[in-house]
């Protein structure tokens, strides 16, 4: 009963945007077992240890089946771990409500479904729902404008969200995360449904975002986008983490073409200097 007591009499304080730097996400041994087609177990995520910085953009890249998204989930909290623990904020996930949880990191899935015809506006606005009964609830208007400004939207806004595009789906749901206006977001493949011109725009609000203080998670497919965006690329292999350091540290030929599988090159542009990761075609 204490317990049941403790979780009651939580006040689900407002918290404060992280100190630049601070660290707002941590895996610690964080390892991961799905169940097979044949049931037998098999571990997806392998002792991970990760951490998530305010101020920073965080690419995780690997090959399909390397545990990006796990990761991902787990470091949401809608993932728990079959061993090792996630802190969000100095406190494990087990500390969080859902409603504190949600005041703090943002999460944009791979996949964009909605079980009502809701207008795209009403989608974004689902984002503001954990400031409700609080003093933030008098931003709303203005963070959701904002937000669907930013991800290119407005002239979506009176649309039922189920008869949109994919892509038009994939940035509807990225303003609903963005006007959810946390201090961590985690996003898993933002830029998968996109045209090339929105998958630059997408990068440059996470960008944005970092550099206004905010600790950003981004799994990508793409590695030329994670080399010109991320300050920090993880590679995962095989559930585990084989690098994770700056782009050019990382990012080289010898690793990717270990991991990927595929002979890979990795140059600098010619004119503008800009790392470039080519697949080599034969």
């Amino acid at each position: 009963m204490s317990g049941l007591r403790q979780v009651l009499a939580r006040t689900h304080e407002v918290p404060v945007a992280p100190e630049p730097g601070a660290v707002t996400l941590r895996a610690r041994g964080v390892s991961v077992d799905r169940r097979g087609a044949n049931s037998a177990q098999r571990r997806v995520l392998a002792a991970v240890d990760f951490e998530v910085v305010a101020g920073e953009i965080v690419a995780l890249v690997g090959p399909n089946g390397a545990g990006k998204s796990t990761l991902l989930a787990a470091l949401a909290g809608e993932l728990t771990p079959s061993e090792g623990s996630v802190e969000l904020d100095g406190h494990s996930l087990t500390h969080w409500s859902p409603l504190d949880m949600a005041r703090r990191r943002a999460v944009l899935p791979q996949t964009h479904t909605v079980g009502f015809p809701f207008t795209a506006r009403e989608v974004v606005a689902m984002g503001r729902a954990p400031w409700v009964r609080t003093e933030r609830r008098e931003l709303d208007d203005e963070r959701i404008a904002a937000a669907m400004a930013a991800a290119d939207v407005e002239h979506l806004a009176a649309r039922s969200f189920p008869t949109l595009s994919g892509g038009e789906r994939a940035r509807v749901a990225l303003a609903r995360v963005l006007a959810q206006d946390t201090g961590t977001l985690l996003l898993d493949e933002p830029t998968a449904a996109l045209d090339l011109g929105h998958q630059e725009a997408v990068l440059r609000l996470a960008t944005a975002r970092a550099q206004a203080g905010a600790a950003v998670v981004v799994v990508l497919h793409d590695l030329g986008i994670a080399a010109a965006y991320a300050d920090r690329v993880a590679v995962l292999e095989s559930g585990r983490i084989a690098a994770d350091g700056p782009p050019r540290e990382v990012l080289t030929t010898d690793l990717l073409t270990r991991v990927y599988q595929h002979p890979v090159e990795v140059l600098d542009h010619p004119v503008t200097g800009a790392q470039l990761v080519l697949p080599i075609r034969r």
